[in-house]
């Protein structure tokens, strides 16, 4: 239990748990100045309780802010999204989405690849960073030697350093953190396709 929230701990086999599931959350709960704690009994079972605090005031028009933001990459990209977990998938889909683009998306490298194949155009690739049987790295390398100057969006639910730390990323990629806001990921894209290098046409 002392270690459950610490990034790549996990108790399943090799290759069937990669251990940034409960540090995702707890990073999650963290930056929304919450807490959270466990609760375990042997032969009882497990409550995991999440304390947030209460939101003031009238929530935004996410619509109104969607449209405000200008599409500084100069054009409609089309996005390749690769996340295993469903629900953020479709959460980091209709970002990329209203943000003004095409976005395809797969559970997984393999789905990727193939997707990949099928797509007309491939401006960018964004992938978590973890994920059961390839990382998100290799998923790069590989399909970077189909499509040369293919440009990547890691992102992972835990910070960037610990990421780098652990060997799996190297300083100075293209990295943001789930969750992420519409204006977060625009930035993000804007910083990515800012090169005087990228063709608009």
């Amino acid at each position: 239990q002392e270690h459950m929230f610490e990034p790549f701990f996990t108790t399943k086999e090799a290759g069937k748990g990669t251990g940034l599931g409960l540090p995702a959350v707890y990073g999650i709960v963290k930056q929304n100045n919450g807490f959270i704690n466990v609760y375990s009994e042997s032969g009882r079972g497990t409550a995991v309780r999440i304390y947030l605090p209460r939101a003031h005031g009238t929530s935004r028009n996410t619509a109104g802010e969607s449209g405000a933001l200008t599409k500084k990459t100069g054009r409609r990209l089309s996005i390749l999204l690769v996340e295993d977990n469903r629900d953020m998938r479709k959460m980091v889909a209709q970002t990329l989405e209203q943000i003004g683009h095409s976005v395809t998306a797969a559970d997984r490298p393999e789905e990727a690849a193939a997707a990949a194949d099928r797509m007309e155009r491939l401006d960018l690739l964004v992938t978590d960073v973890v994920m059961p049987g390839m990382n998100g790295r290799q998923l790069s390398r590989q399909l970077e030697g189909k499509n040369p100057g293919l440009k990547t969006l890691f992102m992972s639910g835990y910070t960037a350093n610990v990421i780098v730390h652990h060997g799996i990323l190297d300083e100075g990629v293209h990295f943001i953190q789930k969750p992420f806001s519409l204006q977060e990921a625009a930035d993000a894209l804007e910083e990515i396709f800012a090169s005087p290098a990228f063709d608009d046409s």
